[in-house]
């Protein structure tokens, strides 16, 4: 995801109804009107809001439109996990000087994790740990 692929607060509401319709079934895409419908309670757009979210993304390539008679379609051209990753890095950069150890720093040492957050993240440190001690050794031959 490049620069332009960054989302608003805005853009991942609209993505996350667009992401959620594409985990339903593969094939789906969505109209403005249907975007509208899932997100209009709790934000009070109005359509013209969503038509022009919706086109900033398509704009950035983050969505792709497809007209259906006088329907345009939009679907997720992007994965969520990569733009979950773009955002992290993004994060990163900005307020951890890029890297994952300062924020994993700052998690364990500034946030209440529980005992269970806490062996999930040891037990993910030992398997990538363990997964780059292979490595070596592979690369290393017999």
């Amino acid at each position: 995801m490049t620069e332009t692929h960054k989302l608003s607060d805005t853009e991942w509401r609209v993505m996350n109804v667009l992401w959620d319709a594409r985990d339903a079934d593969t094939s789906a895409t969505r109209t403005a009107r249907q975007v509208l419908s899932s997100v209009e309670e709790e934000t009070a757009w109005a359509y013209t809001t969503v038509k022009t979210i919706l086109s900033r993304l398509a704009e950035k390539g983050i969505v792709t439109a497809t007209l259906e008679g006088n329907t345009t379609h939009f679907a997720p051209a992007i994965t969520r996990e990569l733009a979950r990753r773009s955002a992290l890095r993004g994060l990163l950069d900005r307020a951890f000087d890029g890297t994952v150890g300062s924020l994993i720093h700052h998690l364990v040492e500034g946030e209440k994790l529980s005992a269970r957050d806490r062996r999930e993240l040891a037990a993910l440190l030992g398997e990538d740990h363990a997964a780059a001690g292979r490595r070596r050794k592979e690369s290393r031959g017999p």
